[in-house]
């Protein structure tokens, strides 16, 4: 007597006309879903199968026809419904979404977005010319979008970002002025924007941070600035004043003495008394653009007529920053003074700090291995100090 083979436990294994293998099984809304094609062996088949009962034992199966949503209208609505964002955060994400990531990925279904597919962009854009910071950028917004489909809309079981290292930026070190520096690039620029210079460096305040300060925002008598708005530009807009860059970035920042002294001044002379007046305009009177600063300071040739060719006006908050750090504060006074949520600036600051400190150690201990050295040759053998 024939024994007839028990049915599978789990899903159904067919061999074609072609002698290839189907496979399918019934997920748990009792819909019958096939493999993505055929297999060149039962046994392949069966692994396929092991792996899907593997995934609804674990409660770990998604639907493929929720992964079935265009990638581009899915990364419009994203940024969309992302709470607190900036006007000009907003701005720049969709410029990122239109000019990096929906020429490939914006008719694309989210389910069919793989690891493969995200490599292939990502050294296209680099082939193309486009800088490593702005991939890096391109990638995390990716990677952001693509994490929302896996955690909270559970369209997607993983997330094909897995790049290591492709969010990360490595920018140029910028320089940083010594105080005789700042002072010198104050005494150049024009004197309606010599306290600007100085507040925004010795507050360490972005550009839009001081751009966007108000009258009522100062507290002379106490010495202190309070950073509550930042002024950005958005494109097909203008200037809009909005929050900080995030909530850390509200914040009160006291200014040394010698600062407090230029904002007196120059708030007498260039800022009217209406407590919304902005401390910081151009010659009209206006918000200063972002693109209007250099030339309308002569920014070009005064950095250059101090040796600093390449400075930006950023580098003010860089050279504050640092000057913070070696005054030896703690890394959550640094944070709060900065404006930053994550400790891993500050903490770049304070590491940098400490290698400028090593660094004038080793030199001492040059020096006194220098002076041990001339002391042993006028003692002899037995005098001074023994060389490590």
């Amino acid at each position: 007597m024939v024994r007839r083979k028990a049915p599978r436990r789990f899903g159904y294994v067919r061999k074609m006309p072609s002698g290839r293998y189907s496979a399918s099984y019934l997920d748990p809304n009792n819909r019958r879903r096939f493999g993505p094609d055929t297999f060149s062996s039962k046994p392949e088949a069966v692994d396929w199968l092991t792996v899907q009962e593997s995934l609804i034992v674990r409660r770990e199966w998604t639907d493929p026809d929720r992964g079935k949503v265009p990638f581009g209208p899915y990364a419009a609505t994203w940024i969309a419904e992302r709470p607190g964002l900036r006007p000009r955060t907003v701005y720049l994400y969709r410029w990122t979404l239109a000019k990096h990531l929906a020429p490939s990925f914006g008719r694309v279904f989210l389910s069919e977005i793989d690891p493969a597919m995200v490599r292939r962009w990502r050294l296209r854009l680099l082939e193309a010319g486009v800088s490593v910071s702005m991939v890096a950028k391109a990638y995390r917004l990716l990677r952001a979008i693509l994490n929302t489909a896996v955690d909270h809309d559970e369209l997607i079981r993983r997330n094909p970002c897995r790049i290591q290292g492709a969010g990360s930026e490595t920018p140029d070190e910028r320089p940083v002025l010594t105080v005789a520096e700042v002072m010198d690039l104050a005494e150049r620029v024009p004197d309606r924007f010599r306290a600007m210079i100085l507040v925004a460096t010795f507050g360490t305040l972005r550009y839009g941070e001081v751009s966007g300060l108000q009258r009522a925002d100062l507290d002379l008598n106490a010495g202190t600035v309070f950073v509550r708005r930042s002024m950005t530009e958005v494109r097909g807009t203008g200037l809009v004043l909005g929050p900080p860059k995030s909530r850390a970035g509200l914040r009160t920042v006291s200014l040394p003495g010698g600062v407090v002294d230029e904002l007196k001044r120059h708030l007498s002379l260039y800022v009217d008394s209406d407590p919304a007046a902005f401390v910081f305009t151009g010659p009209k009177g206006s918000p200063i653009r972002r693109g209007n600063f250099n030339p309308l300071v002569g920014w070009a040739d005064i950095v250059e007529s101090m040796g600093k060719v390449g400075l930006h006006f950023h580098d003010l908050r860089h050279t504050g920053n640092t000057l913070a750090a070696q005054s030896g504060a703690s890394t959550r006074d640094l944070m709060a003074r900065m404006g930053h949520d994550s400790m891993n600036a500050a903490i770049i600051y304070q590491h940098a700090t400490r290698q400028a400190d090593r660094a004038i150690a080793n030199a001492l201990d040059d020096q006194l291995r220098a002076g041990s050295r001339d002391k042993d040759s006028d003692q002899g053998p037995a005098g001074g100090l023994v060389p490590a």
